[in-house]
């Protein structure tokens, strides 16, 4: 289990035992926060590599 699939995990825990609106909300919402973060690292990360292996960085 990776750590992204962990925190999932933990969320959805969370949501389910929630038995306040406010609370669900709240967690569903960190859900989608917590997707955009992981969109945002694999995105930097594919930038960098795309900029290490750029022919014009070679000279």
């Amino acid at each position: 289990m990776t750590q992204q699939d962990w925190l999932y995990a933990q969320i959805a825990s969370l949501e389910a035992s929630s038995q306040q609106y406010e609370d669900r909300a709240f967690f569903q919402e960190l859900r989608e926060i917590v997707q955009e973060q992981y969109k945002r690292i694999e995105q930097a990360e594919g930038e960098i590599d795309g900029t290490i292996w750029s022919p014009r960085n070679w000279s």
